[in-house]
């Protein structure tokens, strides 16, 4: 397992976080999704085997929010 952060940009409140973890949770590989509304970033406990970062950043770009 391993972890990877993610900068996001976008999130205003609770409801951005909430949203946010569901899309990365559903990535393949990802095994837990942990968002900071303070931080403004992700992190995610990921199987590096299935994980694709490309489909976490699309993820985050398809629920109208900007990944970094």
């Amino acid at each position: 397992m391993a972890i990877c952060t993610m900068n996001i940009e976008g999130m205003t409140c609770q409801h951005c976080v909430k949203a946010v973890t569901s899309v990365l949770s559903k990535v393949a590989g990802v095994e837990r999704a942990t968002v900071s509304l303070e931080k403004k970033q992700a992190t995610l406990e990921v199987d590096e085997a299935t994980f694709d970062l490309e489909a976490a950043r699309k993820a985050v770009i398809d629920e109208g929010y900007v990944p970094r």
